[in-house]
């Protein structure tokens, strides 16, 4: 992760300084609108409209009496009276209007003193994530009390982060070192048919029963050669394809006998059979394609790793929401430790590939990827010498 260059974010005292010294600019500011307001008002009623205002303020405001009580003339000059109902009613539009102006520039004043406010905060709590992102520094130390919440998410966000980075170092580390034993490996089933085809080629006349055995062999190798190659194009296909699924109604106990017949051949090598106890109405929904790989390297891993002439069985269970697949076979038991990472991607129990079992270590992690789009699970339990997988599929669409 690069660092980057920031400036040293406001602490703790610095934010709450900041804070008050904007209160009392928001308010300095406001009095001083109101002061030129004032102003404002005062020079536009006793300067500009001076004589039109006095005109209009007779003409509305002022009563003139040209009679006394008596009905008679007034005998100096017309007597001029305040008309107090209508000067209470101005005085009340005037504080209506002041009111409703004061109001309008204190909501205007504040929404655009919170906007700023809102900006410099945003502002000072991504310099704060950036330093404690780019750095080793504990998240106390760079965001304040006010923002723990903030400091506790970006705590846990940061770990995840660091969690899923050195995931990805160990997958691309297996898949070098993997990479790196393939290659090597590929070359002892390839220099073994080279040499069994000179030696054919080089002697035409050799006896029957001894080119018969060269050529069994050869054709092993050829085979495990082709194996090797093919976990090439499964490591290659797993890390640049995106799994997809198209569900449809499966019949379970038809794909499942379709495929113990598949491993015939294999069964017989390795001298194992596999009891199947399914009832034959078991019906399941999925992807019979990606179903069909997810059992196929399911039934390889237990032959591979079964003793020899031992069984393989297979069972279902079910109840109203789902159905389970059991998958066992007897043979060495799996330590724990190795359990919890069998599902993992570059996994392999033979680690160092002494024998001919296993494949890439993407078996089973395809199977579990599979088996998450499908909405179900997949575990494992392996003790006393017995190990048995277990597929969960829901059997309705989710």
């Amino acid at each position: 992760m690069k660092n980057l260059s920031i400036s040293k974010p406001f602490g703790g005292a610095d934010i709450k300084l900041k804070s008050k010294l904007l209160k009392l600019s928001g308010v300095i500011f406001i009095f001083a609108v109101c002061v030129m307001l004032c102003f404002a008002l005062y020079y536009l009623i006793d300067d500009t409209l001076n004589g039109s205002f006095v005109n209009w303020f007779d003409e509305n405001y002022i009563i003139t009496i040209e009679k006394d009580l008596t009905g008679l003339p007034v005998q100096n000059a017309p007597e001029r009276r305040l008309n107090y109902p209508k000067i209470k009613e101005l005085l009340l539009q005037v504080l209506v209007v002041s009111v409703t102006a004061w109001i309008a520039i204190v909501l205007t004043v504040a929404h655009f003193y919170s906007r700023s406010r809102e900006k410099r905060s945003v502002t000072a709590v991504s310099r704060m994530i950036q330093r404690f992102m780019n750095t080793d520094t504990d998240a106390a130390n760079i965001f304040p009390k006010e923002y723990a919440e903030i400091s506790a998410q970006m705590t846990e966000i940061k770990s995840a982060m660091q969690r899923h980075e050195q995931r990805l170092k160990e997958e691309t580390a297996g898949k070098n070192d993997l990479i790196t034993y393939l290659a090597h490996d590929l070359k002892t089933p390839l220099t073994s048919v080279i040499g069994y085809l000179s030696l054919l080629d080089e002697a035409p006349d050799m006896p029957v029963q001894q080119r018969t055995r060269y050529v069994h062999i050869t054709l092993d190798k050829a085979c495990r050669l082709e194996s090797l190659i093919n976990e090439f194009f499964e490591i290659t296909r797993y890390n640049l394809q995106q799994i997809k699924i198209e569900k449809e109604t499966i019949d379970l106990y038809y794909m499942l006998v379709q495929m113990t017949d598949e491993f015939y051949p294999l069964l017989q090598k390795h001298g194992n059979c596999i009891e199947l106890n399914v009832e034959e109405n078991t019906i399941v929904f999925g992807d019979a394609e990606k179903l069909a790989r997810v059992f196929n390297n399911i039934l390889k891993n237990a032959i591979a790793y079964s003793y020899p002439g031992s069984g393989i069985l297979l069972w279902t269970e079910q109840n109203d929401t789902e159905i389970r697949i059991y998958f066992q076979n007897k043979g060495k038991t799996i330590p724990p430790h190795k359990l919890d990472s069998i599902f993992e991607k570059f996994f392999r129990l033979d680690e160092a590939r002494a024998t001919n079992t296993g494949g890439a270590g993407l078996g089973l992690a395809i199977a579990k990827e599979i088996i998450t789009l499908h909405g179900g699970s997949i575990t494992a339990v392996s003790k006393d010498e017995k190990t048995v997988f277990c597929v969960s599929l829901p059997l309705y669409d989710q």
